[in-house]
């Protein structure tokens, strides 16, 4: 059993909504160690290459450009080149749009749609429900799903897609006519927010890709928690990889990809998982998430009082604040745990540098919830064109709007909301961090302290010497004196003490020259 395995299962059983402990699941047959398995680090995203408005795509500057010589595919086979010319096969391969859907075999779409009346509904597709698993053999069948006409009374179509294969990701693109920005930013988790197509009293397209924080949860109390961040200080800090905190749970980055389609008569949203692997929100989860928005009395009133279908896209929203929400509450009870730890533990290296760890995470999750905040200042902004339409009165705009503004600014409140506790939490771990300093301080003084006094004892012992020294040196003196085998004071001998004044003299004046000579070196 692999690794990629482990991930499967932990994909199903979260597509079920279910909680489950990754403390108990290990690489099977390393025994070694008892290092658990965490949801893997995002990749740093490329933002050059996250909105139609660059005009490079995925091109590499270092090698020359040259026109492709490929026979374009008129079909659906031949996307995206058949739709947009300036994606040549080289660049789709550098965005990895179509290799990361290799792995794939089949791809599991959920339909949902939202009636004129405002009422959301389960899709029969094709006699199939709303679920269908499309492979190699039902792949005709998908497409002509997708282009056969809808019921009159279809406001909105929902399409949630997970583990997209290749011809679906192709088949979707060319329906739709999606800007391929949309699955490379998806597949390289690239934050991107964008409008395209825009014709005025008609409709346009609209994409936002949103990295957001979640949750795992252990819902195991007995289970080892995941080693603390302060025990991987061999590898580099990376604040998009998963967090595991004391209580077991662990943070991790999760993506909402969702492109919408506004028309006049019906519109369509389409939700792309390109990874539901490690409880990441898969297609299922939000499907269902999004069926309960229509039981929802107050969005009810909202999508019966107005037809722009831009409110699916706000309520697809709520999820990921939701996420976040929970994440910071239980990030909270983890600094508790923290702070707690720096009150009874003095001196501890390693605790500061899971503070470190932390406070990494922590300025990465602002940046996060500065998007998360700007993709919902581009919906409340972008107002859809195709309520310029003479479909829709006067009266019917002004309250859409009225209603836009007012979900938007609930929203954006309560993003306001999120960033508040996330800087308390920065600022409280920053006083954590300079207490820990502080006590490493006071410990560094003290053993400063108790080296200036050992000092101060040696010193006081050098006096006791240089004190007995000076008492016997007189003597010794005296007694070296009258020890010299000299005339003066042994009869017989041919030295005289003026000679040994004058050698005396010579070398001390010859010794005090070598040592002011040599002192500057």
């Amino acid at each position: 059993m692999t690794v990629k395995s482990v991930a499967k299962v932990l994909r199903m059983q979260c597509d079920d909504l279910k909680d489950i402990t990754l403390q108990n699941l290990a690489p099977p047959g390393n025994d070694s160690t008892n290092t658990p398995l965490r949801p893997p680090a995002v990749p740093a995203p490329p933002y050059r290459h996250a909105a139609p408005s660059g005009p490079w795509p995925w091109m590499d500057f270092d090698v020359d450009s040259t026109t492709s010589t490929t026979v374009i595919e008129p079909s659906w086979r031949g996307y995206p080149q058949s739709q947009f010319g300036n994606w040549t096969p080289d660049q789709v391969k550098r965005s990895k749009m179509l290799e990361k859907c290799e792995a794939n075999k089949t791809s599991t779409v959920y339909w949902m749609d939202v009636r004129h009346d405002g009422t959301f509904a389960r899709s029969n597709m094709g006699g199939n429900g709303d679920t269908m698993v499309v492979g190699p053999e039902r792949e005709n069948g998908f497409w002509d799903m997708l282009l056969a006409g809808r019921p009159g009374n279809i406001r909105i179509r929902s399409i949630f897609v997970d583990d997209l294969t290749s011809p679906v990701l192709r088949m979707l693109g060319t329906r739709y006519n999606i800007e391929p920005f949309f699955f490379t930013s998806s597949i390289n988790w690239i934050p991107s927010r964008y409008r395209e197509a825009l014709i005025h009293k008609q409709g346009d397209h609209i994409t936002i890709t949103l990295p957001f924080v979640r949750t795992l949860r252990s819902n195991s109390r007995t289970a080892p928690a995941f080693p603390p961040p302060s025990h991987l200080t061999d590898t580099p800090i990376d604040p998009q990889a998963s967090f595991p905190m004391s209580d077991g749970n662990t943070l991790f980055i999760d993506l909402l990809a969702i492109h919408m389609v506004r028309g006049v008569k019906t519109s369509t949203v389409i939700s792309y998982h390109p990874e539901s692997t490690w409880c990441r929100t898969s297609a299922k989860r939000l499907h269902t998430l999004m069926q309960l928005v229509g039981g929802s009395v107050y969005w009810q009133k909202i999508f019966h009082k107005s037809k722009d279908p831009t409110f699916l896209f706000l309520a697809n929203l709520w999820y990921a604040l939701y996420a976040w929400d929970e994440s910071l509450e239980l990030l909270y009870n983890h600094s508790s745990d923290l702070e707690s730890r720096v009150l009874q533990t003095k001196n501890d290296i390693e605790l500061t540098q899971e503070l470190h760890i932390l406070q990494a995470h922590l300025l990465y999750y602002e940046a996060l919830l500065y998007n998360f905040k700007a993709s919902v200042e581009f919906i409340a902004k972008t107002a859809n064109p195709a309520m310029e339409s003479g479909d829709f009165s006067d009266e019917q705009r002004a309250t859409t709007e009225e209603l836009m503004n007012t979900e938007s600014d609930n929203l954006l409140g309560e993003i306001d909301r999120l960033e508040l506790r996330r800087a308390t939490l920065s600022s409280r771990l920053k006083n954590m961090m300079e207490l820990a300093f502080a006590d490493i301080n006071i410990e560094d003084n003290s053993q400063t302290r108790r080296l200036t006094e050992a000092t101060v004892r040696d010193s006081a012992a050098m006096k006791q010497i240089s004190y007995l020294t000076m008492v016997f040196l007189p003597a010794s003196l005296l007694a070296s004196v009258f020890g010299m085998n000299v005339m003066e004071f042994n009869e017989g001998t041919l030295l005289t003490l003026d000679r040994y004044v004058e050698v005396s003299i010579s070398f001390t004046l010859f010794t005090i020259y070598i040592v002011v000579t040599l002192q500057p070196y």
